[in-house]
């Protein structure tokens, strides 16, 4: 057990030896193949070690490195399967677990949040942590009225380590201004930076708990554990059982899979109208199916909210595209600042670059698989495809990024799921804007 490197220079070099750690199993790999290893067989050994060091090191890290991880671990079904294969099992653990730190490094942030006799307010405590996230691990416990509890507790030095992994991410930024004529990566930083540390202080996290848990108590569909109590480093809440719904992916019937991706949607969208709040950290380490069916949802610290509920922009510009309103899609999309104005773009275009995303709402059933999202990533991303420009062309608004984060790491869980539902019922149901006499 170990506790996550503060000093900015050590989580650099860390990071650094990613890539380093690349090259030499690369050479070494050579070696063995000079050696008389057959190449699948090389191959195949480096990939692994290179999945096992990409866990060991996010996972040692946390921070803004573990939630890149994380996400890697979500759009993975875009990638190409011969490379996402080595990588599949070893990122999926991002989302379960990641190594954890001392249990004394646990009390001692416990004992400064909750009082120095903050034994008292448990019948029991385990020190072994249940699950790890980002910036935090939970640990089992039983609350002084006999509860069992979920007790969240923040790194030490969290704080430090997600803000230089954001430094990191802002020279980043700048670099993909250069390459994307359309992008104000500025402005897209700055915003993923201050929804990021908003994290850090988990009151705000214990509120969007609050506000969902009562917006959905007693639903026959969700579950959303109580808030116990929170403060700025610890929170408490209802202990949930259940199945992860990456074991529902990885060996779940088709019946289970479709009805996981079902719900998943449904309480995507139905947040902002039902509670004014987004889920806005779609990965599979935050949901569980109940043993009563329900479709049961944790960590609650990234959240977009939304008291007027989703924008109806969006389900206006979905509808123009559907039909076919190629001008008045592109003189939105310039409205809300996807394309900037002085970017140049013909309709016609750019409506063939975006009708495949819409797929899934042309049809009243749809099947997200990974072949088709390996296609949408393939098309958008190969320099060597009519629509690789038109994307560079395109902004992502800063107000939009949550709502755009929910969005692609959805459709990156669905197409984990394998599924099968009826989708479009559901954007007709939550979506302002999209029925077609809202357009």
């Amino acid at each position: 057990m170990s506790d996550p490197p503060r000093n900015s220079v050590n989580r650099v070099f860390k990071l650094a030896t990613l890539p380093i750690g690349l090259a030499g199993r690369a050479t070494v790999g050579l070696g063995r193949r000079l050696g008389g290893m057959s190449a699948d067989a090389v191959t195949a050994d480096v990939q692994q070690r290179t999945a096992e060091h990409i866990f060991r090191v996010l996972g040692e890290l946390k921070g803004g490195a573990m939630k890149f991880g994380q996400t890697l671990s979500v759009i993975e079904a875009g990638i190409p399967e011969e490379l996402a294969a080595p990588f599949r099992a070893t990122l999926t653990k991002l989302q379960e677990a990641a190594p954890p730190m001392k249990a004394a490094t646990v009390h001692a942030v416990l004992a400064a949040d909750l009082g120095t006799d903050w034994r008292d307010l448990f019948r029991s405590f385990d020190d072994a942590p249940a699950a790890a996230a980002s910036i935090g691990q939970v640990h089992k416990a039983v609350w002084h009225d006999g509860r069992e509890v979920a007790v969240k507790v923040q790194y030490p030095g969290a704080g430090d380590a997600l803000r230089s992994d954001l430094r990191q991410v802002a020279r980043l930024g700048r670099s993909i201004g250069a390459l994307v004529p359309g992008m104000d990566a500025k402005a897209l930083v700055e915003e993923l930076h201050d929804r990021m540390v908003e994290e850090l202080d988990y009151r705000m996290e214990a509120d969007a708990q609050d506000g969902f848990a009562l917006a959905y108590e007693g639903d026959p569909e969700f579950a959303v554990p109580r808030l116990v109590e929170g403060t700025e480093h610890v929170l408490i809440s209802d202990w949930l059982d259940g199945r992860p719904l990456s074991q529902i992916i990885a060996d779940g019937t088709q019946e289970e899979r479709d009805r996981a991706g079902l719900l998943y949607v449904r309480f995507l969208f139905s947040g902002p109208t039902r509670a004014g709040l987004l889920h806005a950290d779609p990965h599979p380490g935050n949901y569980r199916i109940t043993p009563d069916g329900r479709l049961g949802v944790l960590d609650y610290g990234a959240v977009a909210r939304l008291p007027e509920g989703l924008p109806t922009s969006i389900g206006q510009l979905m509808r123009r595209a559907l039909d076919g309103a190629a001008e008045e899609m592109l003189d939105g999309l310039r409205d809300e600042g996807f394309v900037k104005p002085h970017i140049n773009l013909d309709p016609e275009a750019l409506y063939d670059y975006l009708s495949p995303f819409l797929e899934p709402a042309t049809v009243e059933t749809f099947h997200f698989n990974r072949p088709w999202m390996r296609e949408q990533f393939a098309r958008i991303n190969d320099p060597r495809r009519p629509g690789y420009s038109i994307g560079l062309k395109l902004n992502l608004p800063p107000s939009y990024l949550l709502i755009h984060r929910v969005w692609i790491g959805g459709i990156g869980v669905l197409s984990q799921l394998d599924c099968q539902a009826p989708f479009r019922a559901e954007l007709a149901r939550w979506l302002p804007g999209f029925s077609p006499d809202a357009r």
